[in-house]
Order: structure tokens, then sequence, then C-alpha cells
């Protein structure tokens, strides 16, 4: 009878447990998204990680953006693009990375319906801005490594700015009127219904959509590629032809042109380097949604916020390569960082001299 007593006791602690393990985002709302909660060590964990990549997100790229506003020796085409994409990159560190971050560490969401919509078009804006970017630099690159002596009068301050609006135009365009409409959703009112609670912020793509974002991703994404394969066989052969010149008096006439040419060649290694980081960061994701819309959306959620998490750690990365790659970015980084900027005649400082002072 004892036994049988306690048998009864520790199922009723059992089941009260198992009450109490439930959270709610919101404990006194009806229809509220249950709460996945971490340990204290793992939930700080995880804000740090994605703290650190929100903070360098934000201020690596506002240093770029700084460095080639305020040096005017930096107002180039090439940058004004590479300026244009760091702003991509610094509006996902200021308004998506932060609230994605509570969102993945509370598995709630605390920021109302309204912002919800803005932040995922934010996101999806800053995602197709940054692709046509990259492509529009690709374009730019090739031009430079393959005329580089004419490539000032093909690519001029104002092509690169229509670029850049093209970039940015069609893409907010298209992920605002995708999701203000509801087109995202056709034919899955009964699954957003049935998924719907309070404290939740998850836009549903019918198969439809989710193929024509996949493909707004590959197509700039294959020519990319291709763009940079002729770009490195093109930089291949300056090399050799520059290597086999035995004609001293035409290697003397040619000199300006080939440092010109192994400057863009240069550049253009860097860039193709965050283009590739940038496919590393996005296509698991791309990939991952693609099979998820046919699949009947079989991605646990924990393996969609890792995907989710390198395609905002790529906003970060770029300022990274930058800095690792270009010196006139370091040196332009130590200016900003000691003050001299702040001096009137820091905007004509030469960054590209190995002189340049930094101290005083």
């Amino acid at each position: 009878m004892e036994l049988h007593e306690d048998s009864h006791r520790e199922v009723g602690i059992n089941n009260s447990y198992e009450l109490t393990a439930v959270q709610f985002c919101f404990e006194n709302v009806n229809k509220s998204c249950i709460k996945t909660t971490y340990s204290p060590f793992p939930r700080m964990i995880l804000y740090v990680v994605f703290g650190f990549g929100t903070l360098l997100a934000v201020f690596g790229n506002l240093l770029v953006i700084t460095a080639i506003l305020h040096f005017r020796q930096l107002h180039t085409p090439t940058n004004f693009l590479i300026a244009s994409l760091a702003c991509a990159d610094f509006l996902v560190g200021l308004t998506v990375m932060p609230f994605s971050m509570v969102r993945s560490v509370e598995s709630c969401w605390y920021f109302g319906e309204s912002f919800c919509k803005f932040h995922t078009c934010f996101d999806g804006s800053f995602c197709y801005s940054s692709v046509f970017h990259l492509c529009f630099i690709s374009i730019d690159r090739y031009i430079a490594v393959t005329d580089p002596l004419i490539y000032p009068t093909k690519v001029t301050v104002p092509i690169s700015g229509m670029c850049i609006a093209l970039s940015w135009g069609c893409s907010i365009t298209y992920i605002f009127s995708l999701i203000y409409t509801g087109a995202n959703d056709d034919g899955l009112e009964d699954l957003v219904i049935a998924l719907s609670c309070v404290g939740g912020c998850q836009a549903a793509m019918n198969q439809d959509w989710v193929l024509v974002g996949f493909l707004l991703f590959l197509i700039p994404t294959i020519a990319m590629l291709i763009i940079y394969g002729k770009i490195f066989l093109v930089a291949k052969q300056q090399a050799r032809k520059i290597e086999s010149s035995s004609n001293q008096t035409q290697a003397s006439a040619e000199s300006y042109k080939d440092r010109v040419a192994k400057r863009e060649r240069k550049a253009a290694k860097t860039l193709g380097i965050a283009m590739a980081v940038f496919l590393v960061c996005w296509l698991p994701y791309f990939i991952d949604t693609l099979v998820d819309a046919y699949m009947n959306f079989i991605t646990p959620a924990y393996v969609y916020e890792i995907l989710l998490w390198f395609v905002y750690y790529n906003s970060a990365m770029n300022p990274l390569i930058y800095a690792f790659f270009y010196p006139w970015f370091r040196k332009a980084i130590k200016l900003i960082v000691s003050g001299r900027i702040l001096r009137n005649d820091s905007s004509s400082m030469n960054l590209f001299s190995e002189d340049v002072e930094i101290h005083n």
C-alpha cells in the first residue's frame, strides 16, 4: 500500500514538473507561442557569439563607409559600390541582427507583428541588394582587369551610381511587394493558421516564390563565377606576358600599364574572396529553403537558426577581408581611430603612400 501511494505521488510530481516545464512567450495571452529555454551558460554563449557578430557588422562596415566617403582618394566607382555594399551589411547589423538575436536565443518575438513584417522585409532586401552589388562589382573588376587604361572612361561615378540605385531599388521593391501583398503565402493559408501564435515571427514562402528567390540568387551567382573565372584567366595571361617580356624598351614603355594591371588584379582577387565568402555563407541557406519548401518544411528549427546566422555573419566578414588585404583600409582605420580624421586636411591624405604618418 505504501509503495502504491509513493508511486502516485511520484506520478503527480512528474506531471506537475511537465506542466511547469512548458513556458510560453506571453504567459497571460491566449494562443501564445511555446518558449524553448536554454540553461544559463549556453544562453550566455549564444548572446556573446551573436552579439559579437552584430557589433562587428555595425562598426566594421561603418568604418568602411566612413573611410570611403571621407578620403577623396577613395572616391572611385568601385569604392562607391563597395561603400554601398557595406551600407547593406551595416543595416543588417543595425536593423536585423539584434532582433534576430533575441528571437534565436529566447525563441520568441517580442517586438510586435508590424515590426515583424518590416524585419522580414529588411532581411530580404539587404540580402538581394548584396547579391546585386557583388554582381555589379564583378563586372566592374572584369573591365578594370581586361582593359585597365580605358576603364576610367568606361566606368564612371554616374554609372556606378546607377548600379547602386538599381541594386537597392530592385531588391526593396521585390521584397516589400512580395510580403505586403501576401503573395508569399498563397496556398499555405491552412499552414499559416495552424502555426500562428502570439510571439512568433516567421514568413511562410510557397514553392513558387521560394523558387523565384533561389533563381534571383543563383543567376547572379553563376554570372559572378563565370566573370571571376575570366578575370583570373586574364590575370594569369598578363602575369606570364610581363614575366616573358625580354625587350627592356618595351617593358619600360609598358611599365605604367603593368603597374595599373597589377593593382587591378589584386583588387579583383580581394573582391573575389569576398564573393567566395558570400557564397559559403549564403548557398547552404538558399539550398535548404528550396529543399524545405518542396519537402513539406522538414528542417529542424535549430538547423535553420544555424544556417541563418551563417548568413548574418557574412555581413561582418567583408570588413575583415578588406582589413586583411587592403593596406589603404588599415591606414584609414588608424586615421579614424586616432582622431586624425577630424583635421581639416585629413580628407586629402594619401592612403596609398607607404610614408603616410599615422602618429603626430
